[in-house]
């Protein structure tokens, strides 16, 4: 008998999906997957994680008011399970308010 499989070729990428979305309500989200970019790196050699680096620009009126600092803690926090567990090593954040995103 076949089993079908719902595990995902991309966990870390629709984790970071899931949770910015269900948190931000993110008027845009794009997620870019660089981990190709730097597998040869050396902080990289021996580890056996496909995903590691992402660049995110997110656009969500839940920035309005916070420092570019802040904005990049809600995120840290929100993945804070993917970077600890999971092996996602380095994230290029572009946190934007819809407004400032439309000028």
């Amino acid at each position: 008998m076949a089993t079908t499989s719902t595990s995902s070729v991309r966990p870390l990428f629709d984790a970071i999906q899931s949770k910015l979305t269900a948190a931000l309500a993110p008027v845009a989200l794009d997620i870019i997957d660089n981990s190709h970019l730097h597998a040869s790196h050396a902080a990289m050699r021996g580890s056996t994680a496909k995903e590691t680096h992402f660049e995110i620009r997110v656009v969500s009126n839940e920035f309005a008011g916070k420092s570019l600092v802040q904005r990049h803690q809600v995120i840290y926090k929100l993945l804070d399970e993917e970077l600890k567990e999971k092996g996602l090593h380095a994230l290029q954040i572009k946190a934007q308010t819809e407004a400032e995103a439309n000028k």
